[in-house]
């Protein structure tokens, strides 16, 4: 470290006690805390953030690429960096036990966690320990956790001890702060929304292991906390200095119209949700509980992010006061500080933050329209960023599920909950790998789907669509597959010529799926009977083919060969396969 740039810098590292908490495998740490009780009694909250805008001047090669790709994109099984891997994962990064630049937030806290100052500037600093998420909730909660800490191997026991008492108090006072913290943003109308994810989980050589639901934790929420906080008041700095040219980001009110289908599906159950403020929408969303259902109100949380606008950077000065709100968050100001090694937007809100505090030249500053314009292109490839994230993860989901017997292996078979009606099925949500898809109740012959035998029929009966069930008749009797039902559905691949593999879901019965209710009860109970629908009609292939194969016996060995080469179109990909697959494609649709 260059001895006169830490002259110029507050140096934390002999007097904070300073971590990172992130998920397994990280390497890019954006942020460390700290916090410590002072003299006074009352208490400092510090968030450190790698200082990126030291090593990363402007217009700097570094710094034009960085904004091109304005984003790090992560995919199921690698990540694209915007900046080099030398600064993104070592120089910059806060790794434990080294020295680092950063900038800080510090805040003095009173007994009610009220603000009594605050301080924003360039530090230097030294992570004590990198702990993963786990480590730090399972620290919490009182269990042990030395063999996850590796900063505590090699050291006796009275040492240990002594660290892990000091640890312990800063973790559960930090989540103290954070659920005071949240609770301040949720009276003043803060939504909490609902997400699945996903993580794949990969072997040595890259095969696909297994889909694994993130499970919460307290610990993650905690983090989330420290980071919004910091954002917002860096945002409030910000946009006071430089009231013209400030990046934040806010998220519009969204169209009371894009609420219809959570409104409509809350009522199903008997609940009412208002809309007409973030508060009110937050107070119905927590008012809609089912004991008998723990997923009811996760997946109306899902529909109200569906009813969300996005959220957009842009420049103070083309934007009117009153729109510089966040309506998820419920705070005046916002931006996005304390991840500049993965996000340009945190790379200038840093210069402008520096610029903010001290007295130096700004002839390098953006002005409103070179600023705004920078907004629309980082928002443009935030866009694009997701939507590849979104296709990588539906491309690994169809992998892991591509090898896989539907019939025989057990992960294909799961419970599925109704959150949709159409008039051919229902759309489902699948818990367990957090999928969303269509379920057919009608084929395109107009046969309807028969579950009152051991296995599901398609046979003739009808199909009517109400308000809120899908009512299946046929000979044999009625079902109904109400909204927010549970029922037992199979997973398959669907290959396609037209389009890139995807998922298919088949109903095996309108009853839910007990496999997955509790780890005794995975022990003891057998899986329920499987439909024999998809083997027959394998049977049946595979006799077709066979009687295929003798007829080219006939016309010489290499008559696969030629046909394959100059053959007629396959039957599977004639033009009623392909209008076919385009109208099971509408229906998938319509749910997004």
């Amino acid at each position: 470290m260059d001895v006169e740039e830490v002259a110029r810098r507050r140096d934390l590292r002999q007097s904070h006690l300073i971590f990172s908490i992130d998920p397994k495998g990280c390497e890019d740490v954006d942020d460390t805390l700290s916090v410590r009780q002072l003299s006074n009694g009352n208490l400092e909250l510090g968030v450190h953030i790698a200082d990126v805008s030291y090593f990363v001047k402007p217009n700097s090669l570094t710094d034009l690429e960085a904004k091109a790709r304005a984003t790090t994109v992560y995919l199921a099984d690698r990540r694209y960096d915007m900046l080099p891997g030398i600064l993104s994962a070592d120089l910059c990064s806060l790794i434990g036990g080294v020295d680092r630049y950063a900038v800080s937030v510090l805040w003095e806290l009173g007994n009610n966690y009220e603000v009594k100052d605050v301080w924003f500037g360039r530090t230097v600093i030294r992570s004590a320990y990198k702990m993963f998420y786990e480590a730090a909730q399972a620290l919490h909660d009182g269990k042990d956790v030395i063999e996850d800490i590796p900063e505590l191997q090699g050291l006796d026991k009275s040492t240990v001890q002594i660290k892990l008492k000091e640890l312990h108090w800063c973790i559960d006072k930090l989540m103290d702060i954070a659920r005071h913290l949240k609770s301040q943003r949720e009276s003043g109308g803060a939504v909490q929304l609902e997400g699945v994810e996903v993580q794949v989980q990969l072997g040595d050589k890259k095969e696909i292991e297994d889909l694994i639901p993130k499970q919460p934790l307290e610990i993650h929420e905690t983090i989330a906390e420290c980071m919004i906080f910091a954002n917002h008041w860096v945002a409030k700095k910000i946009s006071q200095t430089f009231p013209s040219y400030a990046l934040l980001r806010h998220h519009p009110l969204p169209h009371q119209e894009h609420f219809d289908n959570l409104v409509h599906c809350a009522k199903a159950k008997g609940f009412s949700i208002d809309t007409s403020s973030n508060k009110n929408l937050a107070e119905s969303l927590d008012r809609c509980i089912d004991h008998r259902d723990p997923d009811f109100n996760k997946i109306l949380r899902t529909l109200a992010t569906y009813a969300m606008s996005n959220a957009l950077y842009f420049s103070t000065g083309s934007l009117s006061r009153d729109q510089y709100y966040h309506y998820g968050l419920a705070l005046d100001r916002y931006t996005h500080f304390t991840s500049p090694i993965r996000r340009y937007a945190d790379v200038i809100v840093h210069r402008l933050l520096m610029a903010s505090i001290s007295n130096g030249d700004q002839s390098e500053m953006l002005g409103n329209k070179e600023l705004q314009d920078l907004c629309e292109h980082i928002n443009v490839k935030n866009r694009a960023s997701q939507y590849v994230q979104r296709a990588s993860q539906e491309l690994f989901q169809s992998l892991y599920f591509k090898d896989k017997d539907p019939d025989t292996h057990e992960s294909c078979t799961v419970d599925a909950v109704i959150f949709g009606l159409r008039a051919n099925g229902v759309l489902v949500f699948i818990p367990r790998y957090g999928m969303k898809g269509a379920v057919y109740l009608r084929d395109t012959k107009g046969l309807v789907v028969d579950t009152h035998g051991e296995t599901p029929q398609w046979i003739a009966g009808s199909l009517v669509k109400g308000d809120y069930a899908v009512t299946v008749t046929t000979i044999h009797g009625t079902t109904k597959y109400n909204l927010f039902d549970h029922i037992t559905v199979r997973i398959s691949v669907s290959s396609s010529h037209a389009h890139s593999q995807r998922l298919r879901f088949n109903l095996v019965d309108n009853k839910p799926h007990q496999i997955y209710q509790s780890e005794d009860e995975q022990t003891t109970n057998q899986l329920p009977v499987r439909t024999n629908i998809v083997q027959e009609v394998r049977k049946e292939a595979e006799n077709q083919m066979a009687s295929s194969e003798n007829n080219e016996d006939e016309l010489g060995s290499n008559f696969s060969e030629l046909k394959l080469k100059y053959g007629q179109t396959n039957e599977n990909i004639s033009m009623y396969s392909l209008l076919q697959q385009l109208r099971e494609m509408g229906l998938e649709e319509d749910m997004l």
